[in-house]
């Protein structure tokens, strides 16, 4: 079939504009977002934590009409450890926005905690559930009668599994590795056979106070991402400031350059990025950058703390 739409060609620069195909939803504060793409960590920091990110990509993106079609991303994880199945639990929402595309996702995690050497290695797993929807309504083919463009909203349901191993070393270093969509469910959108495709990730970074001042704290961490056909990376370095501010700079290949800066109030911390597009899309004028809104609110539940013991009298 020869007929084309505006859809197709938006897909297509999320392809050939990127090194990485973008099925799965990208953030530039992954280093707040482990969590999201590792069950791994469920639990393993000791506290009960929320970390909330919404992200406007590519700002600006229009079609020839000028409706918006940049994506839109919010995501919030919750996780918690729970001694007495040795481990931690999290549950996960996403919503992805895509033009006349959504996608709105829930997942549970657990995973099983160990003491390895001198850090602790988390080993865990989810199940997800993806509604993928359509409007094609809102897709404009060249061809009126084309009958795969025509109807309205049409949506599936996919259940999918990950997988994932998560290290980490007290407060200094980090290192984790975990498969996602590891059965590549597949599902009908109209008169097509979509399917999720399986994701691998890689990340690891650590923390190293300046020698001459301990008050800064640099934390170098690298991200790779592949669907086994291309790869992606994400280098980050933050700099903080009496555990209190920081601001740092990622990198993304062929993509982005972005600045991050943020703040921690006790148990909350908040964090903005920039992202300045290096693709074909920023330099073409089609992208005015991408915001990124990180939010997230930890309860230490004090799990480390050497518990004394008091003798009572009364009690011998």
């Amino acid at each position: 079939m020869q007929q084309k739409c505006i859809f197709a060609i938006i897909l297509l620069s999320f392809v050939s504009g990127t090194v990485f195909a973008q099925q799965q939803a990208q953030f530039t504060h992954n280093m707040f977002n482990n969590m999201g793409i590792n069950p791994g960590l469920a639990g393993m920091r000791n506290a009960i934590c929320a970390t909330g990110i919404a992200r406007q990509q590519w700002v600006g993106f229009r079609d020839e009409e000028g409706n918006r079609l940049n994506p839109e991303t919010y995501s919030l994880n919750v996780d918690a450890p729970i001694r007495f199945i040795r481990g931690g639990v999290a549950l996960g929402f996403i919503q992805d926005q895509l033009g006349p595309e959504a996608s709105v996702g829930v997942s549970l995690s657990y995973s099983y905690h160990l003491d390895m050497g001198m850090g602790r290695l988390g080993i865990g797993a989810n199940v997800g559930f993806l509604d993928k929807r359509i409007d094609f309504s809102g897709l404009n083919p060249l061809d009126p009668g084309d009958p795969v463009l025509i109807g309205g909203e049409e949506s599936t349901i996919f259940t999918d599994f990950s997988l994932g191993g998560f290290y980490m070393l007290d407060d200094e270093a980090w290192a984790g590795l975990s498969f996602t969509q590891l059965r590549q469910a597949r599902g009908g959108l109209g008169e097509s056979n979509f399917g999720l495709k399986r994701h691998v990730y890689a990340m690891g970074g650590y923390n190293l106070a300046l020698p001459n001042n301990s008050s800064y704290v640099l934390s170098p961490s690298l991200l790779v991402k592949t669907d086994l056909n291309s790869f992606q990376f994400d280098i980050n370095t933050l700099v903080t400031y009496n555990n209190r501010f920081w601001g740092g700079v990622t990198y993304r290949p062929q993509d982005a350059v972005a600045v991050m800066v943020g703040v921690k109030l006790d148990q909350i911390s908040v964090g903005y990025s920039y992202d300045i597009t290096t693709s074909p899309l920023g330099a073409m004028r089609r992208s005015y950058g991408t915001h990124e809104i990180m939010l997230q609110y930890c309860f230490d539940l004090g799990l480390d703390r050497i518990q004394k013991i008091q003798r009572n009298i009364r009690f011998l």
